[in-house]
């Protein structure tokens, strides 16, 4: 199984979103709160090429984006594969 990042705030309807997705496929991930000004909003930052926006998802380290990115991901089939890699 992939290893799993997702970076995100609270109260945030997409970060919601994306962790819904991954729990209903039974993926586990590793989740970092990461508010504005954080050193953990700015590695998010930093890893995602400077996306500013919550949630960052990475898998195996590779940046997939937001929520948009996962969803569209897996409406393309193309979700299950990374994740099981």
């Amino acid at each position: 199984m992939a290893k799993v990042e997702i970076y995100t705030t609270p109260f945030c309807p997409y970060c919601a979103r994306a962790k819904a997705l991954l729990t209903r496929k039974g993926v586990a991930f590793e989740e970092m709160d990461a508010p504005n000004g954080s050193p953990e909003r700015e590695a998010a930052v930093s890893r995602s090429g400077g996306r500013t926006t919550v949630p960052q998802i990475f898998i195996d380290g590779t940046s997939v984006g937001g929520f948009d990115d996962l969803y569209a991901l897996d409406r393309a089939g193309k979700l299950d594969p990374m994740l099981a890699a």
